[in-house]
């Protein structure tokens, strides 16, 4: 099995989603998103999936500096956002194959091994 995880080092639930695959030595490639954008492609798997309620972080730092606490976009826009400004979305951003997952979900991601 495999991971791969997007986030950023700085963010404690990216570090833990880390340490919980490394310490059950599951192969992670990490994906620091203060060095490289998400491709549209990676982040469609996850706003399809789960949408912008869940994925956009209303209530990061970022998001506030952006200025977009009044904005009512659809996926779409908030998609092309997300490339562009990734620290607007909840993380970390897990995907295994085609499960996915947003935020720290330990139990979730429990479920992944076992299964």
């Amino acid at each position: 099995m495999e991971v791969q995880i997007f986030g950023v080092k700085k963010d404690a639930d990216t570090r833990k989603a880390l340490r919980f695959f490394k310490e059950r030595r599951i192969k992670v490639h990490f994906v620091d998103l203060e060095q490289r954008s998400p491709s549209p492609g990676e982040l469609r798997r996850f706003f399809d999936r789960f949408g912008e309620e869940r994925l956009i972080d209303r209530s990061a730092k970022r998001f506030a500096a952006l200025g977009l606490q009044t904005s009512y976009y659809g996926d779409e826009r908030w998609l092309e956002i997300a490339c562009d400004e990734p620290r607007i979305l909840k993380m970390p951003l897990v995907r295994s194959g085609s499960r996915l997952s947003v935020g720290l979900d330990e139990a979730g991601w429990k479920g992944w091994l076992e299964g």
